[in-house]
């Protein structure tokens, strides 16, 4: 029975569902052909992935299932019954297949951690301590007490060298910040110097307006006098302009002290 003729959300997850059952499938597959453990194991996970978004689906399906239960008929219901109890059984076979692949990953894992995997080390255990010599033990002894003493070393030097990153990286750091504090107070310096030079502006601005307004007042005291001058000298009968005083001209003094005795 087609499950886009029951519901059409049921027919949607369906499809949804049988992708990924069938990219599961090509997944173990290829995972078969992997022989690198890295590899194996990155295709495990992404294969886990996929397991997990079927559950979610199929939990779905079956919510939707069961929100249409009093809608459909009783057979419609067992066929839908059915559907979902097929896809967790394929779905618990993917899971079990799964769980076999993360045993053998596992079991491979310690096999190369106990196996070493070094230049010889492999063949060294190949051979059991009862079958060597006391010379073979001894030269197995001292070769391996030099390789110890070689890989200390070389953590030593791993850790003198971060010591002196280290220490350089501070000695920068400092050198840094104090670069940073001078350049902090020379901006404090130059802001105070441009504060003082703007008010000292400020103050010679005033003190020209003041100026000018002085020079402005004695050209106009000039310029009456010398207007007054003027018409005096063109008119000196004239009784209307008083003489300024120490400016008038002798002959006009005379005149008016004779005047003033009668």
């Amino acid at each position: 029975m087609d499950l886009s003729s029951i519901n059409e959300e049921l027919a949607n997850i369906d499809g949804q569902v049988s992708d990924i059952l069938r990219a599961l499938a090509n997944g173990f597959q290829k995972l078969e052909k992997i022989k690198d453990t890295n590899r194996r194991s990155r295709q495990l996970e992404e294969l886990t992935g996929k397991m997990r978004e079927c559950k979610r689906l199929i939990k779905e399906f079956n919510r939707e299932m069961k929100e249409e239960e009093s809608r459909n008929t009783p057979d419609t219901n067992r066929m839908l019954n059915e559907k979902k109890q097929s896809m967790i059984k394929e779905l618990n076979s993917y899971v079990a297949l799964k769980k076999q692949y993360a045993s053998s990953l596992e079991n491979k894992r310690i096999d190369l951690f106990d196996g070493g995997g070094g230049d010889g080390f492999g063949e060294e255990n190949v051979l059991l301590a009862s079958n060597m010599t006391n010379q073979q033990l001894m030269d197995t002894g001292n070769r391996m007490m030099d390789e110890t003493d070689q890989t200390v070393e070389r953590s030593k030097k791993v850790v003198e060298d971060t010591i002196n990153v280290g220490a350089e990286t501070s000695a920068a750091l400092k050198a840094q910040t104090e670069q940073m504090s001078r350049i902090v107070n020379e901006l404090d310096s130059i802001h105070f110097s441009i504060k003082k030079a703007s008010q000292l502006v400020k103050e010679i601005g005033r003190q020209v307006a003041t100026d000018r307004c002085i020079m402005a007042m004695l050209f106009l005291i000039v310029m009456g006098v010398i207007a007054v001058i003027i018409v005096k000298l063109v008119n000196p009968h004239n009784k209307d302009i008083r003489d300024i005083p120490g400016l008038a001209p002798p002959a006009a003094r005379k005149l008016l002290w004779h005047l003033n005795q009668r």
